[in-house]
């Protein structure tokens, strides 16, 4: 019970912080900078993203047993492609001014190297319940990280956060929040060399916090050494 125990930490971890997706693995950055210029861009291809994660990896995990080496890897691929497919026609039939926004990168989540690598890595070696955690630990970094970034492009470059997430979430519609008024927009933060910039930033302060927390650690695993008496005699 206890290696069960910590192994859904480990997992849970590993994909929120410590092999984050978008943060540390740097995959998926393609619709990652281009749609995250608003929290509702963000937060839409993040939810497709972790359904597909949760699909596929799961699949591929009921199904491991049963595929050759030599047809995995296209098995794996059309598995995604038919989850991708899935969020793509609920985003068009439930949200399709969203869907109009995000464009061409929803059908792009098949090309997502993460959703491959944790399906090749993880899922294809471990049954079911453990592949379908670390696809929601997974999807859920990468949508936090997706989620951060627009929330920082979208104020930087209008004033505002959670703007238009009625196209998401019907009840959503009060949800806009004018954070400065008499703000002048900054522009640059919603085209793409905001993107690199905020990235960057976000990369870094991850690699700052990582040191901090570290070094507590290799302290105490520093061993002692003081200075000790030795007698000579002639």
């Amino acid at each position: 019970m206890q290696q069960s125990s910590q192994s859904v930490k480990e997992i849970t971890l590993q994909g929120l912080w410590g092999n984050n997706a978008a943060l540390v693995q740097l995959l998926g950055l393609c619709p990652l900078l281009a749609v995250s210029n608003s929290a509702l861009n963000a937060l839409g291809l993040g939810l497709a993203t972790i359904l597909v994660l949760l699909g596929s990896n799961g699949m591929v995990s009921l199904c491991r047993h049963h595929l050759t080496p030599a047809i995995r890897l296209p098995v794996f691929v059309l598995i995604i492609a038919t989850f991708t497919t899935c969020a793509e026609l609920l985003l068009r039939a439930f949200a399709i001014e969203l869907y109009q926004a995000l464009g061409i990168f929803i059908p792009l989540i098949v090309t997502n190297c993460t959703i491959l690598g944790r399906a090749e890595s993880f899922a294809s070696k471990n049954s079911l319940l453990p592949s379908l955690l670390d696809g929601l630990m997974t999807g859920l970094g990468f949508a936090a990280v997706l989620l951060v970034l627009g929330l920082l492009r979208e104020l930087a470059g209008t004033g505002l956060i959670f703007a238009n997430m009625d196209r998401l979430f019907p009840f959503a519609g009060s949800w806009t929040m004018e954070v400065f008024s008499n703000y002048t927009p900054f522009l640059l933060a919603i085209l793409p060399p905001g993107a690199f910039f905020f990235m960057g930033c976000l990369i870094a302060l991850k690699n700052i916090l990582d040191k901090h927390f570290a070094l507590p650690e290799a302290e105490s695993e520093t061993p002692e050494t003081g200075s000790q008496r030795v007698r000579v005699t002639g």
